[in-house]
């Protein structure tokens, strides 16, 4: 006999997590099944970073009301997550930069966007006052900050089945067909019918949409990530470059994480990856050059977590284009954790609605259906 519900959600990321939660708080039966454990990949080692800055317009909708979720996370899953607004600081490292900067910050306050805003040297060197002199300004949002990953996806599983959901871990889906009404997910440990699919199956999710005759360019990659030995505290904002790749923050406990967007070498069906320690050279180089503060610090470990990448860098979320049903959720493109609360409600509001409130146009699946 096959289990039944009422959504199946296939990946146990912080997405599949949070659209669980969502989904069992409007009062639906899902079952989640992953196929390693909750946060395994990408929304387990990532940076942490929750960022509005410098997102592409199409996410813009889903980043706000996601933040809107963030600032109030303990009362959704009864943990803080870690969570810190100390805002993020993205670094012109040119005159020209900061121009572009500019032309950025007044065409998002032309669509009615405020939260960027352009900031002079001086304002930069008050924010971030270890960032090197030649810098002219920045942009900053000052709601952003940054939480746990690993913490937080844990907390959006228990919450989940506090209220009802169902998680399976360890279990891999293999087959996805139609029985009348129902979609019929084969997995490892036996068939789960239920009449609505959510795929959030990150860097793995393109071989679920495949099983649906919507296959799509999905990359594999695996981001890099560095941790430095402890240093006094000397900067609060989540500090990111657009010239040269950086990510960069320093924790409580005094550790400094370094990313940006160098990449290791994934192996998907392996579970691992292997480091490109030339790359993280050139990201040390970057903090070195940018913080001399940091030159005393020592790299303590380094690691990167596989995930998906979609030609555009913008996620696929939204309803399958070939089958009725079927809901998309990946592809987040290395900036997916900051999206996870509010994506995760969206998905519920569109499964138990047929509607959403935020806009998600550009984000279908269906923009890689000609190939």
């Amino acid at each position: 006999m096959a289990r039944t519900a009422d959504v199946v959600v296939i990946g146990g990321g912080l997405h599949g997590c949070s659209t669980a939660l969502h989904l069992a708080l409007r009062g639906l039966k899902p079952i989640l099944v992953e196929k390693d454990y909750a946060g395994r990949h990408a929304s387990g080692v990532n940076a942490g970073g929750v960022r509005q800055l410098a997102r592409d317009i199409a996410e813009i909708p889903l980043s706000i009301s996601s933040m809107t979720i963030w600032e109030h996370i303990e009362e959704l899953v009864g943990d803080d997550c870690g969570f810190a607004s100390h805002g993020t600081v993205l670094v012109a490292e040119s005159e020209a930069e900061f121009a572009d900067f500019r032309a950025r910050v007044d065409d998002l306050q032309l669509r009615g966007f405020t939260h960027e805003e352009l900031v002079d040297r001086t304002e930069l060197r008050r924010l971030v006052p270890a960032v090197s002199d030649h810098c002219p300004g920045g942009v900053v949002s000052r709601r952003d900050g940054a939480a746990d990953p690993f913490r937080t996806t844990q907390a959006f599983r228990r919450r989940a089945i506090e209220k009802g959901a169902e998680v399976i871990e360890g279990v891999t889906v293999t087959g996805l067909s139609r029985i009348g009404t129902q979609w019929r997910v084969e997995t490892s440990d036996g068939p789960i019918e239920a009449p609505k699919v959510v795929n959030a199956a990150g860097a793995w999710a393109d071989r679920i949409a495949s099983m649906l005759g919507e296959p799509v360019p999905l990359e594999v990659i695996a981001p890099m990530l560095m941790v430095t030995s402890r240093l006094p505290a000397f900067i609060e904002p989540v500090v990111i470059l657009r010239g040269r790749k950086l990510s960069f923050k320093q924790v409580g406990n005094g550790t400094v994480v370094i990313g940006g967007g160098h990449r290791a070498r994934p192996f998907r069906d392996q579970n691992r990856t292997v480091l490109d320690w030339q790359k993280l050279a050139v990201s040390a180089a970057t903090v070195w050059e940018l913080f001399p503060v940091m030159r005393e610090a020592t790299i303590v470990r380094a690691w990167a977590g596989i995930e998906a990448r979609m030609p555009d860098d913008l996620p696929v979320v939204g309803p399958s284009s070939t089958s009725e049903g079927i809901y998309h959720q990946f592809g987040f493109s290395a900036h997916g954790f900051q999206l996870g609360p509010g994506t995760g409600a969206m998905m519920a509001e569109l499964i138990a609605t047929g509607a959403t409130n935020v806009p998600i146009d550009g984000l279908g699946i269906e923009r890689f259906a000609a190939g």
